[in-house]
Formats: C-alpha cells, structure tokens, sequence
C-alpha cells in the first residue's frame, strides 16, 4: 500500500521534482485530462468524484508516509485541480496552456475560501480542497476566456 500512495500522492514521480513540484505536477495531469476528455461531460464530471475522495485518502496518508504537512510531493491535489479547470474546455492545445497557467496563478494566490481550507483544514482534504476551489475558479474564468477567443 506505501508504494500505491507514493506512486499517486506525486502523481507517478512527478511531485518529487526538485523545483517547482505542484507545476510539473499540474503539467503529469495533462494526460490524464487528454484520457477523460474524451468522455461525455456528465461522465466527466461524475469520474472527478471518487477522484476526489481518492486524492483526499492518498493525500492525507502521503502526508503521514512524507513526515510533512501538505508536503511538496503531493501533487495529485494539483491533478484534481486542473481536471475541474479543464471540465467542459475544448481539446485545444489552447485551452490545455491557457488553463494550466490560470490553474497556476489561482492556486499559488489561494483566493479565499482555497487560504482557509490550506491554512485551516488539516488532513487530506485541506491538501485537496484549496486546489478544488482554485480549479472552479480557473475553470469560471477559462470559459470567460474561451467564449472571447
């Protein structure tokens, strides 16, 4: 079991990359989103469920495996975020680099509520909810985006 939840918590190595781990983290998502776009939205949509509770679990038993508080190689939080950036966007190479910069900027900033769930909720789900709120804000602001384009 310790191996599955390393292996998921830094999303298959990439979350032990030296610098910058939640980036590179968010860019081993883009695969996964390539895979599941492919899927009707309402599937979509439902499959970001139990993968939510799985990122939780893992996140949280990574954080006792790590010795860390919402240590620096988790990153599927980073995966869970960037997927509900990406729910509903077009296949576009566009649409991949301009949600994966806005994912980026909305989970470093932590507009609140993502600040109290980082700072105050302290398991698994505070490693993955602040990276949910900051992805339904990437997302909101992707489709704005996306609509002018």
């Amino acid at each position: 079991m310790r191996g599955f939840v390393v292996c998921a918590a830094s999303w298959f190595g990439t979350g032990f990359f030296p610098v910058a781990s939640g980036t590179v983290g968010t860019l081993g998502a883009i695969p996964l989103y390539l895979v599941l776009a492919r899927l009707p939205l309402w599937l979509y949509l439902l499959t970001l469920v139990p993968f939510f509770f799985l990122a939780s679990w893992v996140s949280g038993a990574a954080e006792r495996e790590f010795g860390e508080k919402d240590s620096g190689k988790i990153v599927i939080d980073e995966v869970i975020g960037f997927l509900i950036t990406m729910a509903g966007a077009p296949v576009h190479w566009r649409s991949i680099v301009i949600g994966f910069l806005l994912f980026r900027f909305f989970d470093i900033v932590k507009v609140p509520p993502a600040r109290y769930f980082d700072r105050q909720v302290k398991n698994g789900y505070g490693v993955v909810l602040d990276d949910v709120v900051a992805g339904i804000y990437a997302c909101v602001v992707l489709h704005v985006i996306l609509r002018f384009l």
